[in-house]
């Protein structure tokens, strides 16, 4: 098809050899210098995947630290958040118990316990300048939960319904059974006096009753959760749960004339 001269042809024929032979020595020492360095530039890479690892570990090592940081806030707000949430309910619940009922309140914040093992008591934040006096009853929206004992002009001292030295005249809502409630320093309250035939179950809803000396009737003192027989024989009792958690009060109110 093409007509070459002679000399063209044999240094085109020349030139394609050469190509070939550079090319396959080219090859060969790139198989040789890859052979040669391999383990060297295997250490390299492995180095480098080390001082990577550390870098990155110090800066995941302090990243860690202010997410911790962080986190750390946030749960202190969320509970601060559930502490203010948990003490409007109650405030609330206080309040529409005052604006359902006729009767006159002063509130008060419980702010100490009692130290000693042989009385159940609390302290609250408001006394003689705020118009208390002892005897005055201590209610909240649950349920009965004492009286003033002892006051000054700015705290007073509450005697709760579970102190033994309490004696409260009581009735079975349902049937109308009497019976005297006194504390045990335990978290229930024992109603004592019931004749055998007395009509009290488990379930029954207690009440102050018209003869309680210091408390106003129908305040509602607990819910009767088991029936024994006294050691005598001749009389039976109640184990009644106080309708308010005695152990976690915070705010009360306390009934004015």
């Amino acid at each position: 098809m093409f007509n070459l001269p002679r000399k063209t042809l044999i240094n085109l024929v020349i030139g394609a050899c050469a190509v070939l032979l550079i090319s396959n020595s080219l090859s060969c020492f790139k198989n040789s210098a890859q052979k040669t360095f391999k383990p060297h530039l295997s250490l390299i890479g492995l180095l480098k995947r080390e001082l990577g690892g550390v870098v990155f570990y110090h800066r995941n090592m302090v990243k860690a630290e202010e997410l911790n940081g962080e986190i750390e806030i946030l749960r202190s707000r969320l509970f601060d958040l559930r502490e203010l949430y948990q003490e409007n309910t109650r405030l609330k619940n206080l309040l529409s118990f005052k604006q359902k009922t006729p009767q006159r309140f002063i509130s008060a914040r419980v702010i100490g316990r009692a130290v000693d093992s042989w009385s159940s008591s609390v302290i609250i934040d408001k006394g003689r300048y705020s118009g208390l006096k002892r005897g005055m009853v201590v209610i909240n929206h649950r349920g009965l939960i004492g009286r003033i004992a002892e006051n000054n002009d700015t705290v007073s001292k509450v005697l709760l319904i579970s102190d033994p030295s309490q004696g409260i005249s009581s009735i079975v809502q349902r049937s109308r059974q009497e019976g005297l409630i006194s504390g045990t320093l335990g978290s229930n309250l024992i109603m004592r006096y019931l004749p055998e035939d007395a009509q009290i179950t488990a379930g029954d809803i207690i009440v102050t009753s018209e003869l309680s000396q210091f408390y106003p009737k129908g305040l509602l003192i607990g819910r009767v959760i088991n029936i024994g027989r006294e050691f005598s024989g001749l009389n039976r009792y109640a184990i009644v749960r106080p309708a308010v958690d005695l152990a976690s009060i915070e705010e009360v109110l306390v009934i004015t004339p």
